[in-house]
């Protein structure tokens, strides 16, 4: 959670950024935002000069032109100098909101699809959950990330949207197990599209109308658009478990039970 200076920071490079553009330029700006965070994660001593309060802004410009100017095309390297020209609580915020400024214009590059990238990015973290082997594949430090992304490509590439490939990688390359890094990119995307989620496990399958009805009941509730994950779990017997942010609403046969053993046992 950014607190303070990072907080307004943030505040601005959003509305700078806006959400204008051809889908295949503001998907190159997504990239190459994630790429300026990469480089600053990488260089603690490029990230604390770059949010360095003592110095003159024009002097961080100048290094931000003198690091990425032939990297980046102009957008990019616009945010970029206004970022290094804004105020941050913590060094490492910087490189944080310019990591999640490139996820949204990635998602954004999608256009109407970009629901689909938060269903792609939870199918694959499902996927990782449920196949110990890749997992293992995934984790194996003695492979490289470069190894690892290949891997992924492998299986991916051409049944997921360009847009979810990269972030998929972005993943790879996060200092988070995968599964764990997707969860939290998902949550960023479906930010975008001004969303929220909830992951739904039930007994059984439901319908459509039973989703629709339940979107529409969690949306009210919270007044705000909510995205629903189904999962099928046969251990909760009846009934649906509904975990949206740090809210977690059980009304599962299973979890009736362990409630009155607990009521029991009290």
């Amino acid at each position: 959670m950014l607190r303070g200076a990072s907080a307004e920071a943030r505040k601005d490079l959003i509305q700078r950024m806006g959400d204008s553009g051809a889908l295949d330029e503001t998907a190159v700006l997504g990239a190459q935002l994630l790429a300026v965070a990469a480089v600053l994660r990488a260089q603690p001593a490029l990230r604390r000069i770059c949010t360095d309060a003592s110095l003159e802004a024009e002097a961080k410009v100048g290094l931000a032109n003198d690091v990425f100017s032939s990297k980046l095309d102009d957008r990019a390297l616009d945010v970029a100098r206004t970022a290094v020209q804004e105020r941050w609580t913590s060094p490492a915020d910087l490189a944080d909101v310019l990591e999640e400024l490139g996820i949204q214009a990635l998602v954004r590059s999608a256009g109407a699809a970009a629901p689909q990238v938060t269903d792609e990015l939870f199918s694959i973290a499902q996927m990782v959950v449920a196949n110990p082997e890749l997992r293992e594949a995934l984790s194996d430090r003695s492979r490289s990330d470069d190894d690892k992304c290949a891997l992924l490509d492998a299986m991916l590439d051409g049944k997921v949207l360009p847009a979810t490939l990269e972030l998929v990688h972005l993943a790879e390359h996060s200092q988070l197990p995968i599964g764990r890094a997707l969860e939290v990119i998902e949550q960023v995307a479906a930010g975008t599209q001004e969303e929220l989620l909830a992951v739904v496990h039930t007994a059984k399958p439901l319908g459509k109308a039973e989703v629709d009805r339940l979107s529409g009941a969690l949306s009210k509730t919270y007044a705000a658009t909510v995205h629903l994950h189904v999962i099928e779990d046969s251990s909760l017997i009846g009934g649906l478990r509904v975990e949206i942010g740090d809210d977690v609403i059980d009304g599962s046969v299973a979890g009736r039970m362990a409630d009155a053993r607990r009521r029991l046992a009290g």
